[in-house]
């Protein structure tokens, strides 16, 4: 079990499998207003930074489940690092379907609804691992504005201009499923520059050690596209964030 082997390659040296910043990682945490002893679930935890961090800075408590065993293995070295290990446990195993045994305060999926087939979903399943009056948090792409064409939206990397809302819609949406929207916080250029153009060094320097893998040509062909590709369409046209929900 694991993930595309090119976002093991890719991603290998991110911390944060996403377009946050640990500034505006951080910015969600205190606006969650996060205490100690508070019950986390991060299902597609990555290699772990939010769990991590928020244990070191908040005191909260933990588990994460995530596809790759690579970013586990990571989570799992992070917290020893932070010396949260005792706080925060980390399973590889597939998120799609996990409830936790104990009921949650906050139940999240950062950047991977399509574990449960979309937000809605996603929700549905965070659903039944949350205590009642517990917080939601799912992170999803948008348009910042409508994409004019289907080459731009899939210049995304969306398969179409109907894959993701706009803000708005994204945020009525919330609504319609009967939750409440509480917070937010958006990701910003800089955040997607991290997120993305950290790829390109680590891609290249993965080439320099594995010439002659036979995994060499798609990465070499993913390094050559995807700078240009990402300034001619993601940094302008795709908008990210993390939405706090409650039920009502």
């Amino acid at each position: 079990m694991d993930i595309p082997r090119i976002f093991n390659i890719s991603e290998s040296a991110h911390r944060l499998h996403n377009p946050f910043t640990p500034e505006k990682l951080a910015t969600l945490g205190a606006a969650l207003r996060l205490k100690s002893g508070t019950r986390v679930l991060d299902l597609g935890s990555g290699s772990g930074e939010m769990l991590c961090t928020w244990a070191r800075d908040y005191g909260i408590t933990g588990v994460g489940i995530d596809m790759s065993q690579l970013f586990t293995e990571q989570a799992k070295l992070r917290a020893e690092e932070l010396g949260v290990a005792d706080r925060v446990k980390f399973i590889h195993g597939d998120a799609a379907g996990y409830v936790a045994d104990e009921k949650v305060d906050v139940a999240a999926c950062i950047g991977a609804t399509w574990i449960g087939g979309g937000v809605a979903g996603a929700i549905e399943l965070l659903a039944k691992s949350l205590r009642p009056k517990g917080i939601i948090l799912i992170g999803e792409p948008y348009w910042p504005r409508m994409p004019p064409t289907e080459e731009v939206a899939k210049g995304c990397l969306a398969g179409s201009i109907s894959d993701f809302l706009m803000l708005p819609e994204l945020i009525g949406s919330f609504g319609s499923l009967g939750y409440d929207v509480v917070e937010m916080v958006l990701a910003d250029q800089e955040g997607w520059d991290r997120y993305e153009a950290a790829k390109w060094l680590t891609m290249r320097r993965w080439l320099e050690e594995n010439p002659g893998d036979d995994f060499a040509e798609e990465v070499r062909a993913k390094l050559t596209s995807e700078p240009k590709r990402y300034a001619m369409y993601t940094r302008e046209d795709l908008g990210w964030g993390v939405f706090a929900l409650m039920a009502r």
